[in-house]
C-alpha cells in the first residue's frame, strides 16, 4: 500500500489544528493509502505545540517536528519535504484555505501519472481588491524578469511525488522561493484550479514586511534581469548626461548661459538617486551572496515526536542533538 504524508507548516495555529486534522481524515479515510500528517512546528507562541502534542498522543496519523524557532514559512516547508518520507507528499496550509477536501483529486492525478500536482488559486473568499491586484501584477512583473515560468495564483498547495521531492532537495539556497524551485524543476506537472474559503479562524501571519520579503526573493532567486536593468539605466543616464553637456556647451556657445543652481540641483538629485536605486539593487544581491557564503543551516529541529515515539517503543535513548536536523 502506497504511502502518503502530507506535511503543514504551523505557526500560532492553535485556533486551525483540531477542525484542520479532522477534516485530513475525513478527506483521507476513504482512499487505499496509509498516510502520515506531519506538521511542522515553526517557533509558535501560541499554544500550538501543546496542542500538538496531544494531538500526536491520541492519533497515530500525526507526527510533528518543531523547529528551534520561527525560520519562516518556506524554511518550515523546507523541513517538512525533507523530513517526509512518503511516496508522495503533498504540502498545504492549516488554515482550511487549502481545502482538504481536494486531496483525492491531488491523489488522482498523481496515481494517473503526474509527478507534480500544483494547486492554482483562482480567488480568495474575503480578500480585498487591492491584494488581489497587486497580487496579479506581482506574477505578471515575476514572469516578465524571470527565465522560469511561475504560475499566476499558484499556491504552496501540491502534490510531488518522491523523486521530484529528491530533486527538490538539491536546491539549499537561503533566500527560498518554493514555488520558483518547482516550476524550474520539470517532470509531468498538471493544475487544479480552486477557489480559497476563509481561513476557518485566526488572521494571517504574512505581515507586510514578510510579504515583501516574500516578493523580493521570488523576484531576485530567479532573475538577474534587475542588475541587467541596472546596467541599462546607467547607459541611460550617461546619455542624458551629454545632452545635458551639450546643452550647456551651446548656451555658452551663444552667450546665454544663466547661472542658477535650480538645473545643477536637478541634475544632482536625478543621478544621485538613479546612482543610488543602482547601488540598492547590486547590494541586494550581494546580500544574498554573503548569505548563502555563510552556508547555515535552513533550520534547526528542536523536537521531533517520530523520534521520541521511537525511542518509547524500542527503549532506546536518542538526543535530539543526534537527529539530522542541519540542511
Amino acid at each position: 500500500m502506497k504511502f502518503i504524508s502530507i506535511v503543514v507548516p504551523v505557526y500560532n495555529e492553535a485556533d486551525n489544528l483540531l477542525h484542520f486534522s479532522s477534516a485530513i481524515h475525513q478527506a483521507m479515510a476513504p482512499l487505499p493509502y496509509q498516510y502520515q500528517l506531519l506538521f511542522i512546528n515553526d517557533g509558535s507562541t501560541d499554544n500550538s505545540l501543546s496542542l500538538l502534542q496531544q494531538l500526536q498522543a491520541k492519533d497515530e496519523h500525526i507526527h510533528y517536528i518543531s523547529l528551534s524557532r520561527n525560520f519562516g514559512h518556506q524554511a518550515a516547508l523546507t523541513c517538512g519535504l525533507d523530513q517526509a518520507d512518503g511516496d508522495a507528499i503533498i504540502t498545504m496550509d492549516g488554515d482550511m484555505q487549502h481545502p482538504p477536501a481536494l486531496l483525492p483529486r491531488l491523489l488522482h492525478e498523481w496515481e494517473h501519472g503526474a509527478d507534480i500536482v500544483q494547486t492554482i488559486r483562482e480567488s480568495t473568499e474575503g480578500v480585498s481588491v487591492f491584494k488581489q491586484l497587486t497580487s496579479r501584477f506581482y506574477y505578471r512583473l515575476l514572469n516578465v524578469l524571470s527565465d522560469v515560468p511561475i504560475q499566476p495564483g499558484g499556491s504552496d498547495f501540491r502534490l510531488m511525488d518522491r523523486r521530484a521531492v529528491e530533486a527538490l532537495k538539491h536546491y539549499r539556497e537561503q533566500a527560498r522561493f518554493i514555488r520558483g524551485i518547482v516550476g524550474s524543476l520539470g517532470f509531468r506537472q498538471v493544475k487544479i484550479n480552486f477557489t480559497a474559503p476563509p481561513r476557518f479562524a485566526g488572521t494571517s501571519k504574512f505581515s507586510l514586511h514578510k510579504m515583501i520579503t516574500f516578493a523580493l526573493n521570488g523576484i531576485l532567486a530567479n532573475s538577474i534581469i534587475p542588475l541587467r536593468l541596472s546596467f541599462y539605466g546607467g547607459c541611460l543616464s550617461a546619455c542624458i548626461s551629454l545632452l545635458l553637456l551639450a546643452h550647456v556647451f551651446v548656451a555658452y556657445w551663444l552667450d546665454d548661459a544663466v547661472p542658477g543652481w535650480a538645473t545643477i540641483m536637478v541634475c544632482l538629485s536625478f543621478f544621485g538617486g538613479i546612482q543610488l536605486m543602482m547601488l540598492g539593487i547590486v547590494g541586494e544581491y550581494i546580500g544574498r551572496i554573503f548569505a548563502e557564503v555563510k552556508g547555515r543551516p535552513l533550520y534547526l529541529i528542536g523536537q521531533d515526536s517520530r523520534i521520541q515515539h521511537a525511542n518509547t517503543n524500542q527503549g532506546g535513548i536518542m538526543h535530539e542533538a543526534d537527529h539530522p536536523e542541519c540542511r
